[in-house]
């Protein structure tokens, strides 16, 4: 399975300000292969408990699924599609220091 095109297809359609501030950053790609790792590791665990418990199902059933699941684990951790300012206006300079401060919380 191909995890970092899902993560880069999820984030060019559904978080197209975050992708761009990670492209203008130059972050991309380390934000994709660690955004990718994190869904592997999820889709993985998710194949694993779905197996134990449901020991009938088809393993494509399992991993199609799972990787369902994985994927809502991963939007889960994203910060919002954008943030906004109190008058619920686009602020691209809030965007900005909004995934610097998520960023450097996390590491």
């Amino acid at each position: 399975m191909h995890y970092k095109t899902i993560v880069l297809e999820l984030l060019q359609e559904q978080y197209p300000i975050l992708y761009r501030l990670l492209r203008q950053e130059g972050t991309l790609r380390i934000s994709l292969e660690e955004y990718a790792t994190q869904l592997r590791n999820s889709h993985l665990d998710w194949k694993e408990t779905l197996t134990q418990t449901r020991p009938g199902s088809s393993e494509t059933q399992i991993a199609s699924e799972a990787i369902e699941l994985a994927l809502n684990d991963l939007q889960a951790t994203l910060p919002p599609a954008y943030p906004q300012d109190e008058d619920k206006t686009l602020s691209l300079d809030g965007a900005m220091a909004f995934i610097l401060r998520r960023r450097t919380r996390l590491a």
